[in-house]
């Protein structure tokens, strides 16, 4: 009897430490124990320092929120409760590395640093939401760990283009929470570009009476924008989940929503991008854009500001014939339109430099000379791996964004009607899952100046809520795990199992995902032509 109760023992330890983690990003080191932790309606958070209090009420919320649990705030530290404790030194050398125990006594987290605590506080809601085992309707049970974890870049973040459509305050703080939920910490918000402008500038008051009117699919859609106090609570919002939310406010091209409000101030444009730029040869301009950095620097506390610097020549062919642009070509010596646009971009970054910000440009800028500790460069030409290579040796921290595979807007397969191609080419899950830095062939020193990566959220083709879910999930996982778990770690298949468990919780969540398995059965959402044409609705 008592070998046979030793081999069941046996048996049920093996079992655990075979099962695979179910965090996403994959942790660096995750070790499953042979021990449940158990939580009931009264599980004590408790927390060693007041700075931390704000987690420990995050975590109450979340797990009410989350499996209806009701936790008690507490100082003091109690056997079978969960500890937030804020250490002074780390294995791990990043300030947001985190150590989670999960065991039969209690949950400890412990941390350098609020935004360490955060991530595996995160970590262990995935666990409590993935892995719970429900012994009576008050208690949930969960498979024990000890999980050693930190961050392979620094920045992880995701470009929302709500210019093209706008979708309003609680989808984007949704975003943000789910975001914070895989661990993503920049928050990149696209808010004005040539169909709308999308933030109110107090002192140039048609940028939003004017240019705020339109979307991509209808020029005359009602006008939609988020004024002063609503940013403010989004960056809020945001800052309460350790993400830093950079605005872009594109310039000098992509002006046409700003240029219907104040077209004093345009620089003309093409017969397919009217009104597409600014000005660039009358000081009045510069005044006027400094004045809405200005206001933008007072609302985004993270002290970067990215102002585009992309796709100029899609509509600059009118500055050859405007005087003042001619008049300023021969004072400043500049040789041709690709001179007057660095001229441009390094007069609006002298704004932000001395408002204390990074200035955030396109991969177009790296041929500029900026000073290279106050800029950052972010490739998106998948097929100018130079500007890349360009960027990096030059010394300008760069976030790799390229289309191919990071641009969300890209279909994720043939079946899919709507989206974007390169080619053949689409932005699958194991393509973005698969994403590797050997395959760009740099250097060691050039891979030191690389900050991170991030997708992009292009809205031409994402026109409802609905849509946005379907291009963001299961992708989201995906940019997660690239940001945050390094090659070694990286397991496609593993990834495809975790990827099936979180499925549930979007099925929770109501969200309309992307079923890899069955595409066929999971139709995109309709776009605002096949809702308008019914007959386009069958296609």
């Amino acid at each position: 009897m008592k070998f046979l109760y030793f081999s069941i023992y046996m048996l049920i330890g093996m079992a655990a430490l075979a099962q695979p983690c179910p965090i996403i990003p994959q942790p660096n080191s995750a070790k499953a124990i042979t021990e449940e932790f158990t939580l009931t309606e009264g599980t004590v958070i408790s927390y060693n320092g007041v700075e931390i209090q704000p987690l420990a009420n995050f975590l109450q919320a979340d797990l009410l929120k989350s499996v209806g649990q009701t936790a008690i705030i507490g100082k003091l530290r109690v056997s079978g409760g969960i500890h937030l404790e804020l250490v002074k030194k780390l294995r791990a050398q990043t300030g947001e590395a985190y150590v989670l125990t999960v065991g039969r006594k209690g949950t400890t987290i412990s941390a350098t640093s609020s935004h360490g605590l955060f991530n595996g506080i995160n970590s262990f809601l995935q666990l409590i939401r993935l892995g719970q085992k429900n012994a009576g309707k008050k208690t949930i049970r969960i498979a024990g760990w000890e999980i050693n974890d930190e961050p392979r870049f620094e920045w992880r973040g995701i470009l929302l283009d709500e210019s093209r459509h706008f979708f309003g305050m609680s989808t984007v703080k949704e975003l943000l929470d789910w975001m914070a939920f895989y661990k993503l910490n920049k928050f990149h918000w696209h808010l004005t570009d040539e169909p709308a402008w999308r933030i109110e500038i107090k002192s140039y008051p048609k940028l939003t009476q004017v240019g705020s009117t339109g979307s991509f699919d209808d020029p005359l859609a009602p006008a939609n924008y988020y004024t002063q106090e609503q940013i403010k609570e989004i960056v809020a919002y945001a800052g309460a989940r350790f993400i830093d939310v950079i605005p872009e406010i594109d310039m000098p091209g992509h002006a046409a929503a700003a240029n219907r409000a104040y077209p004093a101030f345009s620089g003309g444009g093409s017969s397919k991008h009217p009104e597409f730029t600014f000005n660039p040869g009358l000081d009045t301009t510069y005044r006027y854009l400094s004045s809405i950095l200005r206001e933008a620097d007072a609302l985004f506390p993270s002290n970067m500001v990215h102002i585009g610097g992309d796709e100029v020549s899609f509509g600059n062919e009118k500055w050859n014939s405007i005087l003042e642009v001619k008049k300023l070509m021969n004072s400043q010596r500049l040789r041709d339109l690709i001179a007057v646009e660095h001229y441009f971009s390094a007069r609006m970054a002298d704004t932000l430099y001395k408002l204390n910000n990074k200035v955030l440009l396109w991969d177009e800028a790296a041929d500029t000379n900026l000073p290279r500790d106050k800029t950052q460069i972010f490739w998106w030409r998948h097929d100018h791996p130079e500007q890349l290579k360009k960027a990096l040796d030059k010394g300008f921290a760069t976030v790799l964004c390229p289309r191919l595979p990071f641009y969300f807007d890209f279909k994720q397969d043939s079946t899919q009607r709507y989206g974007r191609t390169w080619g053949k080419a689409f932005v699958s899950l194991d393509k973005l899952y698969g994403f590797n830095l050997n395959d760009l062939q740099l250097s060691e020193k050039q891979q030191s100046h690389i900050l991170g990566v991030q997708a992009g959220i292009w809205t031409e083709f994402i026109p409802s809520k609905a849509k946005l879910q379907y291009m963001l999930f299961p992708r989201i996982t995906a940019l997660a795990e690239t940001g945050w778990t390094q090659d070694a770690r990286k397991d496609l298949q593993n990834f495809y199992n975790r990827v099936a468990m979180h499925s549930r919780l979007y099925r929770e969540a109501g969200i309309y995902y992307y079923e890899r398995q069955n595409p066929k059965l999971t139709p995109e959402p309709l776009t605002p032509e096949q809702i308008t044409d019914p007959a386009r609705a069958q296609q």
